[in-house]
């Protein structure tokens, strides 16, 4: 059972009891034993507030390791190191992401009964957001800057890596749907494959649902979409899952976090997530125009095309992306909570306030000032 002294993050800005039990001392000790170089004491310093999964850090008395624990439904040893295999390739190309620690075998991520865990070094720099709500707006300019930067600098290290897709849609974000001619159509055939999102999507009319959701925006994005080359991405870029400097002088990202929802999509995707990630107080709408942060999201764009370039068809791209990046992830939380945790009420949430709501609000006036903002920035 989880534990009721641990709280994490909901989905309306509070704080609930978590899906899955916190992880104990005594738990790990037994996984740190697998580890030739860790040690066995541990004295857990941290407890994550994330929801999606169990997460501390440790002090192994002969340093700090972060270490994570995912339900076997969420993530198999399989699927946890095809993440792995994208931060190796990611930190031989010199983006500063923390290592991702080998046990005894060679390997990275443990199955144990129903659980499959992961072993990190700590991150360097300081961990400002580190108890930031994921739909919180970025508030600082030079750290808009600064994780605009880092974004290009991981996609150009991301430059070469060609590995296949993910093996599951399970809170990974994707783009097949927004690249697809009939979006409904490419849904309706991974359904056999996906029978818990299926079985959610029986109890409503998701074909037309769907259908209004993607009129304003699908038709003209499709064609462009598929011209996009491959790149694998990070598809989380909010600032909680970025390290920074400590002290004086220039603001600078040190170390990238979480690469759970990492695929294989394309670059203006994952500026385009940065963008709904820190730009819009979504748990905010209400206050109207005061929930839309339009300078942060110009200075992510402004930060990224000082690594990476942007034409002005990016740029264009870029905005008219942002009603629809979060459908493939949207679909995923709702497969999630219905099929693995079995929390009807939030999957309610994803699908209606997630999935169907963020895009309906870029017809909004608020939103449709970002949009317009960002096809003017060009």
């Amino acid at each position: 059972m989880p534990d009721i002294t641990h709280r994490v993050h909901g989905l309306a800005d509070d704080n609930v009891s978590p899906d899955w039990p916190a992880l104990r001392a005594e738990e790990i000790v037994e996984l740190l034993q697998r580890y030739a170089s860790l040690g066995t004491s541990a004295q857990i310093i941290w407890h994550s507030p994330r929801p999606l999964s169990a997460a501390v850090l440790v002090d192994t008395g002969i340093g700090t390791v972060f270490v994570k624990r995912h339900h076997r439904t969420v993530r198999s040893a399989a699927t946890l190191t095809e993440e792995h295999r994208f931060i190796a390739h990611l930190r031989a190309r010199g983006v500063p992401i923390p290592a991702v620690h080998a046990d005894l075998d060679g390997q990275t991520a443990l199955a144990i009964g129903d659980w499959v865990y992961e072993v990190h070094a700590r991150a360097d720099g300081v961990d400002l957001h580190r108890d930031t709500v994921s739909w919180s707006p970025l508030k600082e300019r030079d750290q808009a800057l600064a994780a605009g930067r880092m974004l290009a600098t991981l996609h150009h290290g991301a430059t070469g890596y060609a590995a296949e897709q993910r093996q599951t849609h399970i809170l990974v974000a994707r783009s097949e749907l927004i690249a697809a001619t009939d979006p409904i159509a490419t849904l309706r055939a991974q359904l056999p494959d996906r029978p818990g999102l299926a079985d959610y999507l029986r109890e409503r009319d998701w074909p037309a649902e769907l259908e209004r959701m993607l009129a304003p925006w699908h038709t003209a994005l499709a064609p462009r979409v598929k011209q996009q080359p491959a790149l694998w991405t990070h598809n989380d870029w909010h600032v909680s899952n970025l390290c920074w400097r400590d002290g004086a002088g220039e603001t600078q990202v040190i170390a990238v976090l979480d690469f759970g929802l990492a695929s294989r999509t394309f670059a203006l995707f994952d500026l385009a997530t940065a963008i709904e990630r820190n730009a819009i107080a979504w748990l905010a709408l209400e206050s109207g125009d005061g929930a839309v942060h339009v300078d942060m999201a110009l200075a992510l764009i402004d930060g990224y095309r000082e690594i990476q370039p942007l034409t002005s068809d990016d740029v264009l791209l870029l905005a008219d992306l942002l009603p629809l990046v979060h459908l493939d992830f949207a679909l995923s939380e709702v497969e999630y909570f219905h099929a693995v945790t079995g929390t009807r009420a939030n999957a309610d949430v994803a699908y209606d306030t997630f999935l169907l709501g963020h895009a309906a609000w870029f017809a909004t006036p608020p939103g449709h000032a970002l949009l317009q903002a960002i096809r003017a920035h060009i």
